[in-house]
C-alpha cells in the first residue's frame, strides 16, 4: 500500500526560474534575473491561481527582480567621480 499523497509537481520553467532567481543573487545577476523573470511570468501565466507552479513561478519573478536590485546596488556603490570602476 502507498499512503504517501502526491500534491503535485512543480512545472520545469518554475524550478529554473526559482534556481536561476537565488544563483543570480550571488553571480551573473545581469544575465540570470531577466532569464528568472521571464521564466516565472510565463510559469505564472499558464497556470491557475493557487497552484504551486503558479506560486513557485512568482517567486521566480521575485528573486529576479531582487537580482536586478542588487546589481543596481553594486553599481551604485561602484561609481566614484561621474565613472564606473569596478575592482576584482
Amino acid at each position: 500500500m502507498n499512503f504517501v499523497k502526491r500534491v503535485g509537481s512543480l512545472d520545469d520553467r518554475a524550478v529554473a526560474s526559482v534556481a536561476l532567481g537565488v544563483a543570480g543573487l550571488f553571480f551573473f545577476n545581469v544575465m540570470f534575473g531577466p532569464i528568472a523573470i521571464a521564466l516565472g511570468a510565463i510559469t505564472a501565466h499558464r497556470h491557475g491561481a493557487g497552484t504551486p507552479s503558479r506560486n513557485a513561478g512568482l517567486i521566480g519573478v521575485a528573486l529576479g527582480v531582487a537580482d536586478l536590485i542588487v546589481l543596481a546596488a553594486l553599481m551604485a556603490t561602484q561609481i566614484h567621480h561621474g565613472s564606473l570602476v569596478w575592482h576584482v
